[in-house]
């Protein structure tokens, strides 16, 4: 299972990466991994205002459907069209052309309350 050092993570499994006041957000290869072949994803909306934990979209797999949670609060500011009309991306690139959507943080402070890699693995590994 790939857990990049560079990013950060939530304990709903997905991935951060921050560039400067945005955040990039995935899925984990862990999260696709447990949720099978995506088949379908439903992302927010560029403007929509998220909260921390909030739902922002969800995962359907060919065994179940799984929300999508937002691990930083702030504003939606571009959405990963690619990743809806190609769901599958989620399974073979989740790290890369399998992210979801930017969003503009609205509090810095609060990428503090993500894990690092680090502790990730340890969440994974229980």
């Amino acid at each position: 299972m790939q857990i990049p050092e560079n990013l950060r993570y939530s304990s709903d499994h997905e991935w951060a990466l921050v560039e400067g006041n945005r955040v990039r957000v995935g899925i984990t290869d862990y999260a696709q991994d447990a949720l099978g072949d995506v088949v379908f994803v439903d992302l927010p909306s560029v403007g929509a205002e998220v909260a921390i934990g909030g739902v922002i979209g969800e995962v359907e797999s060919t065994k179940s459907v799984s929300e999508i949670y937002a691990p930083v609060a702030g504003v939606v500011v571009a959405v990963n069209d690619e990743a809806a009309s190609t769901p599958d991306a989620l399974n073979s690139d989740p790290y890369g052309s399998g992210w979801l959507c930017e969003i503009e943080i609205s509090d810095p402070a609060a990428l503090e309350a993500l894990l690092d890699a680090a502790a990730y693995k340890d969440l994974t590994d229980h």
